[in-house]
């Protein structure tokens, strides 16, 4: 399916390095200002020179004012989706509905087993990610009591709360069939990254997400379908796919708006990384923008 129509949003991957922990606060607050829409942040609990996640992502929730953050995507072995879901709402609550859920399977198992955390099969993975929404959606209602889950993560007689003020959206990082399937089944968007999925893979991979989302009764544009892209915009020529300059980027961008159906882009810049992150801002974003606008008449 080409363009899905959605309105496009633009965002930051930002550095959770606790060596880096001012820059990074510096530059989402930078993002902020330049009106960039989402700031994501990887969750890697077991690597020893990160920041813990959801502390980081609190702390830039209250040093900002507009922007939503969001784990890119969270690590769910390790953090079980009652507790998560709590925490989401939380943050919710406190930021002013500013707060979305990236959410993965897991990997590194055997990093997450050393920190007491499950080791999943790949079916085991995804069939637990599902009883992961399903408790996410019923912490998010306002009528606990009742079960929800299934085999892997499983709550009955919940006491919910708080209710979020704004409904958090659910988006899955998925590669493989199932979990594509289960993204246009159950999820509010689809979150790969370039550096795992090139653009040539995207449309195979979108319509498995279409197909399932129909099959569910659902609209496939009710799927949020967001990109985290790296790259380098230069004054220089070309030198691969978003790696040159800004009137590239916003060509390559388009495309893949209008040719693939893809609305949301987080940027993880490399080099200078606030200049980086200005020439996106302010060079490629509102571009990209118009370009999109144009084609839709």
């Amino acid at each position: 399916m080409p363009d899905r129509g959605r309105p496009l949003e633009f965002g930051v991957f930002v550095d959770p390095r606790a060596a880096r922990y001012a820059a990074t606060v510096q530059q989402v607050q930078l993002a902020d200002e330049l009106g960039l829409d989402l700031a994501g942040l990887q969750d890697h609990p077991y690597v020893g020179e990160h920041l813990d996640m959801w502390t980081l992502l609190v702390d830039l929730a209250a040093r900002t004012s507009r922007i939503r953050v969001f784990p890119d995507v969270a690590n769910l072995p390790l953090r079980p989706p009652a507790v998560l879901g709590k925490a989401v709402a939380s943050l919710d609550v406190m930021s002013g509905g500013r707060v979305d859920l990236g959410l993965g399977a897991g990997a590194s198992w055997q990093a997450i087993a050393a920190m007491g955390g499950p080791t999943r099969t790949p079916r085991d993975a995804v069939d637990a990610l599902a009883d992961a929404v399903a408790v996410l959606r019923h912490t998010w209602s306002q009528t606990g009591g009742r079960s929800a889950g299934g085999e892997h993560y499983r709550v009955a007689g919940l006491h919910v709360g708080p209710v979020p003020t704004r409904g958090p959206e659910v988006w899955i990082g998925a590669l493989g069939p199932r979990m594509l399937r289960l993204t246009g089944r159950l999820a509010d968007g689809w979150l790969p990254s370039s550096a795992y999925l090139p653009p040539p893979e995207l449309t195979a991979r979108n319509a498995l997400i279409d197909e399932a989302a129909t099959e569910a009764g659902r609209d496939p544009r009710e799927v949020r379908r967001l990109y985290n892209v790296d790259g380098d915009i230069t004054d220089g020529t070309s030198r691969g796919f978003l790696d040159g300059p800004a009137d590239q980027w916003v060509e390559e961008l388009t495309d893949l708006v209008l040719g693939e159906g893809m609305d949301t882009f987080v940027f993880w810049p490399r080099g200078d990384v606030d200049r980086q992150l200005r020439r996106w801002a302010l060079e490629v974003v509102p571009a990209v923008r118009d370009e999109v606008a144009g084609s839709r008449g």
